[in-house]
Parts: C-alpha cells; structure tokens; sequence
C-alpha cells in the first residue's frame, strides 16, 4: 500500500504523454531518471506564459515586462521554498551541469585573483585537494578534474563497497587538512542509494572543505531542506523533476555565493559598467548573465506545485514501495545482478542491473518491444561501472506515476529476455 490518499492511477491521468502504446502495449515509463515526463499543469503554465505574458525580464518598463519579471521572481520564491532555501540563495541555471560547472569555475576565477579579498578564501592551490566519489555522474567529476588542472589542486575520490555503499571509514582517511572542496551525490544515479549527507559534511567541516551536492536525483523523490542538510552548495534539474528542460537550481549559503566570482559575463548582472571595468550585482542576479529560461521557470515552479499538492512525504513513500517491487521481483531472477544490491539502505526509486550473457542495450530492446523504457549504457558514470566490471548496465527508474502494474510488467519482460537469447549460462 502507498501513503493514504495517493493514487497514482489519478496522478498518471495528469500526464498526456502516457496515454498511448508503443509496439502494441501501453507505456510503461521507467526511464524518469533521466527525463521525467510533464503534467498538463506544468505544460498550461509554460503555454500560458508564452502565449499571455512573454517578454524579456528585469529590462523594460511596459507592463508585460513587469508581468513577466513578476512571475519570473515568484518562480524563484516557489523553487527556493521547495528545498528550504530563501529567493536570495537559488540561482537559475540551465541544468544540474551549468551550476556545478559555474561553480567551479568561479572557484578558478577566485584562484586566478578574481573576486578580491572576499573570494580569496575559495582559492585553489597547487598541493590543495578536492574529493569526489566513485559514484559521480560525470557532471559532477569533469568539472573537478578540470579545476585540479587548472589550479594544481589535486583530485581523490572516495571508493564504494560491493554493496554499492560509500567507505565511510575510507572517507575519513581521504578527506584530510588539504581537502578545500568535497563534492558528492545526494542519490547515485546509478546505485539509487541515498548517501549519508550528515556524515560527509561533518567530515568536510572537521577541515574547513566546501561540500558541493548533486540533487538531481534526490529532488523529485526526497523531501528536501538544503540549509538543514549543512550543504555549502547544491545542484538540481529540472527536466528530472517534472519540469521543462533547460532550467535548473544552484543553492548556495549566502556568504558563500557572495565570495563566489560570476562565471558567465554580460548583460543583466551588473551594477555599473564603463570601457574598462564592471561591478556585478549581487547574488543571485550576479550570476545570470544574459536571456533567461524564464517560460521554464514559470514551469518549473508548477511542477514544484504539483510535486507540494501530492505531498514529498507522500511521494517518496510511494517510490520506496515501487522500488521494493523492482528489487524484490528482479533478486530472484537467475543470471540478475543489480548493482549496489545493499539490502539495508535507503534508496529511491532506481535500479541499476546486468543480464549476464546479454549485453545491455540488447536487453532495452526486447523491453521496448514490449512498451516498456529503460535505461541502457553507462549513465554518465563510467568510474562506477568501471568499478563493478561493467561498460553498461540497463536501468529502471520511477516516478511519482508509475503503478506497481507497470514494475509488474517490467520485472515479467525482464524475466523472459535470457530464454529470448537462447542463454542457458
């Protein structure tokens, strides 16, 4: 049973693109993890936008600027308040890898002298050290591996268990006085294991270190206060949490965003300009150089909406039931390997898995065939599956209007794919 009060039959009704087959079968979606599907009520807010109040924001006087500027703003107080945060702490990006990459590379401005007195204290040197985990999503490694060799910052990394568990005890050993930054996933996009955020950050302000988090996968299925989870910095998408593409959220604690150097210059976030020089505005605004989504934040903050009126608690109990389902119909499988299989974790509504004898996109095929759409390849995390003696694996994720008929049908195709392929092994 799920929490009392959802039902998921009502809220899949909300969402236009599941009502149809492919090859002969109803849909079955589990491929959020990488693209949720929108509501009618997220797709209304962006077309109303569009077609009632559409004009540029923050630069004009007329009154559709002002209209929009309004709702544009709003959007921002809505999405902040969705994962704790004030207005003043939530910068608009295009996604989850603008704000990791704007934020380091501020870090590499503060490191080259950028910022003045108040930024110097970002500053990278060479013998620094910033520590990432096996698990990253390469959005939240390139980004650091970058900066180490922009700055002589060298990069470690924290490994994970067989269980698909980070080493704690590991951490304690790589995070040391030289760590400046450590930057982690809330949810592994691949393992679907909640990480020990508490831990980790105490362990970052035992040395003084920057905690940067990745939130893409938490935010649509985890109730979420950033400030209470002790974060410096956080990052999420949009487009994974029913919401448009091209629009996502950094958080960051205020005296943190006010030392960080704007990465993207121009138009939009600045104070005075002249032929040689410039003063930024402050934060947020100092870090939204140019056009902005704004017909995708207006969407972003219905999707928020609709996500609050179903209620966090609500959802992530019914993604751990279907998540149950996924795990508990795929164990007893023969020739099943689901990466990260710890028994006793908190997860989300993801898994990742081999079919030995069939290689993974063979296996995303047959599903497909069947309507149902997975997952297949490395997921933007080729260390991990490096790490469990993989090139691809297939992976299943939830969202809020999956039914456990759809993890039914999924485990069932599942079931019959190394029979389809003769494999006897």
């Amino acid at each position: 049973m799920t929490s009392p009060g959802f039902d998921p039959l009502r809220v899949r009704a909300d969402f236009p693109l599941l009502d149809q087959q492919v090859n002969g079968y109803p849909l079955v979606y589990l491929d959020s993890g990488a693209t949720s599907q929108k509501p009618r009520q997220v797709l209304d807010a962006e077309t109303d936008f569009l077609t009632r109040t559409n004009a540029a924001v923050h630069r004009g006087a007329h009154t559709l600027a002002a209209e929009a500027t309004e709702l544009f703003e709003d959007a921002r107080h809505t999405v902040a308040a969705f994962v704790g945060a004030d207005e003043e702490t939530l910068v608009w990006t295009h996604g989850a890898t603008e704000g990791l990459n704007l934020v380091a590379y501020g870090i590499g401005n503060a490191s080259a002298g950028r910022g003045g007195a108040a930024s110097a204290a970002l500053a990278l040197r060479a013998g620094d050290e910033i520590v990432v985990t096996e698990s990253e999503h390469h959005a939240n490694l390139i980004p650091w591996q970058e900066l180490a060799a922009r700055t002589g910052a060298r990069l470690r990394h924290i490994p994970v268990h067989d269980d698909g568990t980070l080493d704690l005890d590991a951490a304690a050993t790589v995070i040391g006085e030289r760590t400046r930054i450590l930057a982690f996933p809330h949810v592994s996009n691949v393992l679907g294991i909640v990480n020990p955020v508490a831990e980790l950050v105490a362990l970052a302000r035992g040395v003084g270190a920057l905690t940067v988090l990745d939130a893409c996968q938490s935010a649509p299925q985890v109730p979420l206060d950033l400030p209470a989870l002790g974060v410096d910095l956080a990052v999420f998408s949009g487009h994974k949490m029913l919401g448009p593409y091209g629009i996502g959220g950094l958080y960051g604690r205020r005296e943190v965003l006010e030392a960080l150097p704007p990465f993207l210059t121009g138009g939009s976030m600045i104070t005075t300009v002249t032929l040689d020089a410039a003063d930024y505005l402050p934060p947020p605004h100092r870090f939204e150089a140019g056009t902005q989504p704004v017909s995708q934040a207006v969407g972003l903050a219905a999707a928020v909406r609709y996500l609050d009126g179903l209620g966090m608690p609500a959802v992530h109990a019914h993604e751990k039931l279907l998540e149950r389902r996924m795990r508990e119909g795929l164990r007893p499988l023969p020739g099943i390997r689901m990466l990260g299989d710890a028994t006793d974790a908190e997860r989300v509504a993801l898994v990742a898995f081999e079919v030995e004898g069939v290689h993974a996109h063979d296996v995303g095929q047959v599903l497909d065939s069947r309507g149902i759409a997975v997952r297949v390849g490395h997921h933007c995390a080729q260390p991990l599956h490096r790490r469990f003696g993989l090139t691809a694996s297939v992976r299943a994720s939830a969202s809020v209007y999956n039914t456990l008929d759809d993890v039914d049908a999924f485990v069932d195709a599942v079931a019959g794919v190394r029979d389809y392929f003769g494999v006897t092994v």
